[in-house]
């Protein structure tokens, strides 16, 4: 297990990966046609897929994105100051982890909602130690509100909370199965690439996170699996060690 050694765990032989964090996109939650607002069936599948593996006794932690509610980003382009934007869209992560908080709950699973911003009353402040603790009693641990700043994006926040809570890859779930040569939705002949090196993304300019997320995962030597979730039961094929998707990690 990289980083954290906390309390004795439980072995896990046909794990390859014994303590997970699960990027999501908001649009995962959304419409399946759209990816906008909050769709009920949406959040309940992921539910169901996160709750499936946290119950193998994998340490689950989860970062959700807010795109399916805004983007501070595209939303400071109308005009919006940046800062007040930002603040918007990890307000609407906060939504997002609320909801799949409660699906998990339904699901069997026991979660905790642990947020960057200081919303006392309807999640916990995100505090290392407490997340570590959650994990090792095998909740679920939804990380909502990014880093709690402004200029940063939760594939950054996903990075950075995988780090610290010595996870042992950072799965980023996505809407097709890796990276691909082209956008294969325009491109035919494009082809699914295996395996990538940390320099190869920030090189190629391959858009799967962005360079200071990657950047950070090379730093700690963090594996990132991308891959298609919307095929049920992919995320405990990948944490199974299945060859789903693209690998991107050092040459070592």
């Amino acid at each position: 297990m990289r980083g954290y050694h906390g309390a004795e765990s439980t072995s896990l032989p046909s794990m390859t990966y014994q303590r997970i964090l699960l990027k999501l996109s908001g649009e995962s939650l959304g419409h399946p046609e759209t990816g906008h607002g909050i769709d009920p069936d949406s959040v309940n599948r992921v539910a169901r897929q996160v709750v499936a593996v946290a119950k193998t006794g994998v340490k689950t932690a989860v970062v959700v994105g807010g795109g399916n509610i805004l983007r501070g980003a595209q939303f400071s382009q109308i005009g919006a100051n940046r800062a007040s934007a930002d603040t918007m869209g990890m307000l609407g992560t906060l939504i997002n982890a609320l909801a799949l908080s409660e699906a998990v709950e339904r699901e069997g699973g026991e979660s905790r909602v642990l947020s960057a911003l200081d919303v006392h009353t309807v999640a916990e402040p995100f505090i290392r130690r407490r997340a570590l603790s959650h994990m090792d009693a095998g909740r679920i641990v939804i990380l909502a509100a990014g880093t709690g700043n402004p200029y940063f994006t939760t594939d950054t926040a996903a990075a950075l909370r995988a780090t610290e809570l010595g996870c042992d890859v950072l799965l980023k779930a996505t809407k097709v199965d890796g990276v691909y040569t082209a956008d294969p939705k325009v491109d035919p002949t494009a082809t699914r690439i295996l395996n990538l090196t940390y320099m190869e993304v920030l090189q190629k300019g391959l858009s799967v996170m962005d360079g200071t997320a990657i950047t950070l995962c090379m730093e700690h030597k963090l594996p990132v699996v991308v891959f298609d979730m919307f095929c049920e039961g992919n995320i405990e094929r990948v944490v199974r060690g299945e060859s789903l998707g693209t690998t991107i990690r050092s040459h070592e």
